[in-house]
C-alpha cells in the first residue's frame, strides 16, 4: 500500500503538468495563417477547446484534416462563448472582425492573440485598446517575423552599439500576390476587401515593419508618414493596392517600408543602418553585420543562427507563457499592444498620405 499511494504521490506533479495545456478557443478559420493554430493543437502546444466558424464546409474540411472533434464547432462566436470558457481566442478570421473578437472576450476575461495587424483601422485599435485595458486582459498581435532569430540577433547588436546609432532602416516584405501565390479563395476572399482587411500590400505587408522600427527604438513614435501607392494588378487585387512605399521620419533616423504584392521572390528582410555599419537580416535564420572601412569597403560577419529558445521560437508557445507562466512582456515589445498602437498610428497616416498626396505629420500626445 505505501508503494500504491508513494507511486501516486510521485504521479500527481505529471499529471498536473499535463492538465496545465492552455484551452484555446479559434475565432474563425479562413484565414491562410489558421494550420499554425490547429498544427499546434495537433501536436500537443495548446488544447483547442472550440472553434466558431459560419462556413461549415470550410470548418469540417480543416477539422478533419488537424483531427479536431466534430463538437467544437460552433456556428458564431457569441454561441462559442456561451458554451466554453477558454482562458485565451486566437483570431483566425478577417482583419475586421478583430474588434468584435475583443469586444465579446475582454469583458469575460478572455486574452486575445490577433494575426497581424492589429485592426482594420485606428478607429477600431483604439476601441479595443479600451477594452483590453478596462478589461485587464492581454491582447497580443502575432508576427512571423517575431520569431526569426535574425530580428532579435539584429536587435542585440544594436543596442550592444555593434553599428552606432541608426539612421535608417529599410523593411521588404511581400510577395508575388495573394491569387498569384495561390492562397484559398476564403482567404483571397477578403485579403483583397478593403473594409475586410482595411486595404491591400499596405496593409497586409506595411504592418511588419512599423512593428520592427517600434521595437528596435523602443517605441520612439514618429513625426511624419509619407506613402505612395499604386494598383498594378489590377485583374487579380481590383478593389485596393498592391504596392506600396511608405516613408516614416523620426527626429533622428528614417525608416523606408516597401509592401509589395509584386515582389518576384518572397521575402521579409529588414536592413539597419547605423554610423559606422549595418545590419541585413536577409531572412529567418541569415544575418550579416558589415562595419565600415574607409570610403566603401567593409568587413563582413555572417551568422546562421539557430531557433530562438522557447517560447519565443513559437507564438502559441509564447501566449501559453504569457496567459499561464506570467511572462513579463516587456513595454513595446513586437507583440505587445502598446507597440501595435503605434503600428496603426503609422498605417492610418500612411493611408491618409497615399489618399491626399501629402506627408501626414503626427499629434503630440
Amino acid at each position: 500500500m505505501r508503494k500504491i499511494l508513494l507511486l501516486c504521490f510521485l504521479l500527481i506533479p505529471i499529471l498536473s503538468f499535463a492538465q496545465e495545456k492552455l484551452q484555446i478557443a479559434v475565432a474563425g478559420l479562413n484565414h491562410g495563417h489558421v494550420g499554425w493554430v490547429l498544427d499546434a493543437h495537433r501536436k500537443g502546444t495548446i488544447e483547442i477547446i472550440g472553434i466558431s466558424e459560419s462556413n461549415s464546409e470550410l470548418a469540417n474540411r480543416l477539422m478533419g484534416d488537424f483531427g479536431i472533434p466534430d463538437d467544437s464547432l460552433y456556428p458564431s462566436l457569441e454561441e462559442m462563448l456561451e458554451n466554453i470558457e477558454p482562458e485565451a481566442i486566437t483570431a483566425f478570421g478577417d482583419t475586421y472582425s478583430h474588434l468584435d473578437v475583443v469586444k465579446q472576450a475582454a469583458p469575460k476575461g478572455i486574452h486575445v492573440m490577433v494575426e497581424k495587424p492589429l485592426a482594420v483601422s485606428l478607429e477600431h485599435a483604439l476601441e479595443m485598446e479600451r477594452l483590453a485595458q478596462d478589461n485587464n486582459i492581454l491582447l497580443l498581435t502575432n508576427y512571423e517575423t517575431s520569431w526569426y532569430p535574425s530580428n532579435h540577433k539584429a536587435k542585440e547588436l544594436f543596442e550592444s552599439d555593434q553599428i552606432g546609432e541608426i539612421r535608417k532602416v529599410v523593411v521588404r516584405d511581400g510577395h508575388r500576390g495573394p491569387k498569384k501565390i495561390g492562397v484559398s479563395d476564403e482567404f483571397l476572399e477578403w485579403l483583397t476587401d478593403p473594409k475586410l482587411n482595411g486595404g491591400g500590400s499596405l496593409t497586409d505587408f506595411g504592418c511588419y515593419g512599423a512593428n520592427l522600427m517600434t521595437w528596435l527604438s523602443n517605441g520612439e513614435r514618429p513625426l511624419a508618414v509619407t506613402a505612395i501607392t499604386q494598383q498594378l494588378q489590377p485583374e487579380n487585387n481590383p478593389k485596393v493596392e498592391d504596392e506600396a512605399t511608405i516613408i516614416v521620419q523620426y527626429p533622428d533616423a528614417q525608416l523606408i517600408i516597401q509592401a509589395s504584392w509584386n515582389w518576384p521572390i518572397g521575402r521579409k528582410d529588414m536592413e539597419v543602418y547605423g554610423l559606422t555599419g549595418a545590419i541585413f537580416s536577409d531572412n529567418r535564420n541569415q544575418l550579416r553585420v558589415r562595419m565600415a572601412e574607409g570610403y566603401d569597403g567593409f568587413d563582413e560577419t555572417v551568422y546562421d543562427l539557430p531557433e530562438l529558445d522557447n517560447p519565443y521560437r513559437d507564438p502559441f508557445l509564447f501566449l501559453d507563457a504569457a496567459v499561464k507562466g506570467g511572462l513579463d512582456i516587456p513595454e513595446y515589445d513586437v507583440y505587445s499592444l502598446e507597440n501595435n498602437m503605434i503600428v496603426m498610428e503609422i498605417l492610418d497616416a500612411a493611408r491618409r498620405s497615399a489618399e491626399t498626396n501629402q506627408t501626414i505629420f503626427l499629434k503630440d500626445k
